[in-house]
């Protein structure tokens, strides 16, 4: 599958030493090692491997990606973003984007091209539908990855839209925890799910020892 190396350099560049060091290497598709192991050294660490050109100047396979074989997770693979296409030759470009965003992230992933299920009553309907699956049990981390890094950036200017059309009293009267409560509720809920489920455990440990 062709990856962005443009991409993958700013996407690198905008984490914080503790989230690039986060990244698995091993993980990654090889061009992702090119533009990590390039990001280290930027910042004066050394990774594992030998100097590498600066990404730009990488060249990458662009192959077609439903030519990829299937890997051998598909079966029980999950679906966390797909788009229509009448033609079904080339995924659209925020397709491309995400799946750049989730290989960046070292998280597997593939492009899986299928026929749209038949719709009488359409006159003009997709032929095609273009999945972006990844293994079942990283679902909700690949979730993460793209609302983090596709969709929070749209959310955020039509936001910032928002608010510069508010009036001065309108805007002081504004409070982002009151208008998006179920988010940060939300937050909270993981958060402290989590927590009592560590507790939990460290509790069932301690009484069966």
């Amino acid at each position: 599958m062709p990856v962005d190396p443009e991409y993958l350099r700013r996407y690198y560049a905008s984490l914080s030493d503790e989230g690039l060091q986060a990244i698995d290497r091993a993980d990654l598709v090889e061009a992702a090692k090119q533009c990590y192991d390039y990001e280290l050294r930027q910042r004066g660490r050394s990774p594992a491997t030998p100097p590498l050109a600066a990404p730009d100047r990488v060249e990458f396979q662009d192959d077609a990606p439903e030519a990829d074989d299937p890997p051998a997770w598909l079966e029980d693979a999950s679906e966390v973003f797909s788009r229509a296409d009448f033609a079904g030759s080339t995924p659209a470009p925020d397709l491309v984007d995400a799946r750049n965003a989730l290989e960046a992230a070292g998280i597997a992933c593939y492009l899986d091209l299928s026929e749209a299920a038949e719709e009488a009553s359409v006159s003009r309907r997709p032929t095609h539908v273009w999945r972006l699956m990844v293994p079942g049990d990283l679902n909700l981390r690949a979730t993460s990855v793209l609302e983090r890094d596709i969709f929070n950036a749209d959310f955020e200017a039509e936001w910032k839209t928002h608010l510069q059309m508010l009036s001065d009293e309108e805007l002081r009267a504004m409070n982002p925890r009151a208008v998006f409560c179920g988010l940060f509720d939300r937050v909270e809920r993981v958060t402290r799910s989590y927590d009592e489920e560590i507790v939990r455990r460290n509790g069932f440990k301690t009484g069966s020892s």
